[in-house]
């Protein structure tokens, strides 16, 4: 079977429609109903039923979805181990939102480097829902996602709990609205945050990532809401304070992958993850390879 038959059928499945997926494909909407006609041909049953709404999975093509699943999947795992460099026994490709990359993310890799030399290694930070789409289509082994939801064969395993709090730059530890920064850390947060700030809805600066808003309220002054290991340093010297009475939301750490597919490499990889999330270390710049454990530093730095 064509793997790209597969491939455009998920698509459909997961959007719901043929417009969509034609648009994440980046081909014709022409080019995914021919598709989808020669994949009805070779299974010799309907896939989907099209309406004004988009299209939905006939029976069939429910029973489907996990073959398919599989299909895109082994491909793309076999594909990516047949052009493994020299030298390399295995490989592994792992993506990180952008909020989550630093520390986590760059010690793992060092850690891999360490305790893992013989596996290729590929890291790419995207979206959230990108990241999840490629574990789901195989072209990902595991991906690192701030409270992600749940979807069908893959695997959420908690990797980190922490907490989301609230500093700001005044003495008094006095919420200035007027100096307040918006830091998107998600969904989950953004409606968290509504229903205790409902009086807040237009802060006058909003940022999507956490080292940038740090260092702009390092800078300029202001509130806002960071992890809390991130903020501690500075709390602790006297650059920050905690906000008086503002609530603390959760926000943990989880690496996804496709419960059809494992290995030692990636068995492996997901042990390095978890130590290196529970670690307290100096920092991520020293050396290493004697300690297998693998540092993880929770300094200054934000995510």
């Amino acid at each position: 079977m064509d793997i790209d038959l597969a491939r455009t059928f998920l698509e459909i499945a997961s959007s719901g429609s043929f417009v969509a997926a034609a648009e994440r494909l980046h081909v014709t909407q022409t080019a995914v109903g021919a598709r989808v006609r020669a994949l009805e041909q070779q299974l010799g049953r309907p896939l989907f039923v099209r309406n004004k709404a988009g299209a939905r999975l006939t029976p069939a093509g429910e029973r489907f979805v996990r073959h398919a699943t599989r299909l895109v999947q082994g491909w793309e795992r076999a594909r990516q181990h047949v052009a493994l460099p020299p030298g390399r026994e295995d490989g592994i490709s792992v993506g990180a939102e952008p909020s989550i990359w630093h520390p986590l993310l760059a010690d793992w890799l060092v850690w891999m480097h360490h305790v893992c030399p013989e596996v290729a290694l590929r890291a790419d930070v995207d979206a959230p829902a990108r990241l999840l789409d490629r574990v789901e289509d195989g072209s990902l082994d595991l991906a690192l996602l701030y409270n992600p939801p749940q979807r069908p064969g893959l695997v959420c395993e908690l990797l980190l709990e922490e907490k989301l709090v609230m500093v700001t730059s005044l003495v008094d530890g006095r919420l200035d609205p007027g100096q307040y920064v918006y830091v998107d850390w998600g969904p989950n947060f953004g409606a968290n945050h509504q229903a205790a700030f409902p009086d807040h809805p237009n802060p006058p600066v909003t940022i999507s990532l956490g080292p940038l808003a740090l260092t702009y309220l390092l800078t300029v002054g202001g509130a806002g809401y960071f992890r809390a290991g991130t903020v501690a340093p500075f709390v602790a010297r006297g650059e920050l304070f905690p906000v008086r009475g503002a609530p603390a939301f959760s926000h943990s750490a989880y690496v996804v992958y496709a419960a059809e597919y494992d290995g030692d490499a990636l068995s492996r990889a997901r042990d390095g993850l978890r130590i290196v999330a529970t670690q307290e270390h100096p920092g991520p710049t020293q050396p290493v390879a004697a300690r297998p454990e693998m540092p993880g530093n929770r300094d200054g730095h934000a995510r």
